[in-house]
């Protein structure tokens, strides 16, 4: 008997959507980092055992759409709460603001399981926790609740087994030997942008996409040429910094990463252009791949 399914992982931003699926599939397919809007793509890890294949869903973090971005960010939110055959449901613990209500509105009437996920417990008290738990029992009650930590990989073993037991009798949709949907180009322009996103400040690390234009492989070497797109000149400067300095870090952290995750030598160039306002334009989002 084989099992198989879809999981959707949906969330706020920085709920610890990521981190759980970089814990579960025990490999770094997501960039982490502590910026809210960290994860812009949804992105498939596919978990195999023997009997068993679970396509996990990674989205982005729920929010109220301010530009084009945005709003696509959130169109693949909405796509996954249309095909999932469990939902994992990751709340913050710390959070104390409202849920969207159209999000526990949507996982109370779909006829699939839902497990919520109460994230970050070792960051808080069993006085807050039995709180929160009631709490969410009230708003989806036909959800079952686990307490976990994402981070610390505290009750993450409890999930698969639970998934396992819920997930239907499928032949496996993906070969065996597939981690992911994604093609190697995504995983270099999202070790770069992570680095974009934790050694710079403000708008600017929001401002960037990264486009790899050249990944060749030979005799145990990649050969990477990547661009870095900002929508001003003066983040061009900001990205690059004094003599350099700044891309010069961004692409040595991005290197060592991509050598551990190819587990092969790294040649990487970084190039920075600029493309007024892209995040506004339909045509740009189409071409940097938000569909």
């Amino acid at each position: 008997m084989h099992k198989a399914g879809f999981v959707n992982i949906v969330g706020k931003p920085n709920a610890g959507k990521s981190t759980l699926l970089n814990q579960l599939m025990g490999e770094k397919l997501a960039i982490v980092t502590q910026k809210a809007q960290t994860t812009r793509h949804r992105i498939f890890g596919i978990y195999n055992e023997e009997d068993l294949q679970i396509v996990f869903s990674d989205t982005p973090g729920v929010l109220d759409p301010k530009y084009g971005l945005q709003e696509k960010m959130m169109d693949y939110v909405k796509d996954s709460l249309q095909d999932a055959d469990v939902f994992l449901f990751i709340v913050d613990i710390l959070d104390r603001t409202e849920p969207f209500e159209f999000l526990v509105d949507k996982l109370n009437k779909i006829p699939v399981p839902v497990l919520i996920l109460v994230n970050k417990i070792d960051e808080s008290n069993q006085e807050d926790l039995e709180k929160t738990m009631e709490l969410w029992h009230e708003r989806i009650p036909k959800a079952e609740i686990l307490p976990i930590s994402a981070l610390k990989g505290f009750n993450t073993d409890a999930i698969l087994p639970k998934l396992k037991s819920l997930l239907p009798e499928n032949p496996p949709y993906y070969d065996k030997d597939q981690y992911t949907d994604k093609p190697e180009r995504f995983f270099v322009n999202e070790a770069i942008r992570e680095k974009i996103l934790l050694n710079y400040d403000k708008e600017v690390p929001y401002s960037v996409e990264v486009v790899t234009e050249i990944f060749n492989e030979k005799e145990g070497i990649i050969f990477i040429d990547s661009v870095i797109y900002v929508e001003r000149d003066t983040q061009k400067g900001i990205i690059i910094g004094h003599k350099g300095d700044a891309i010069k870090k961004v692409g040595t952290e991005a290197r060592l990463d991509l050598e551990k995750f190819f587990s092969k030598k790294i040649h990487l160039n970084l190039f920075v252009k600029v493309k007024k306002d892209w995040r506004k334009n339909d045509r740009d989002l189409k071409n940097f791949g938000y569909s």
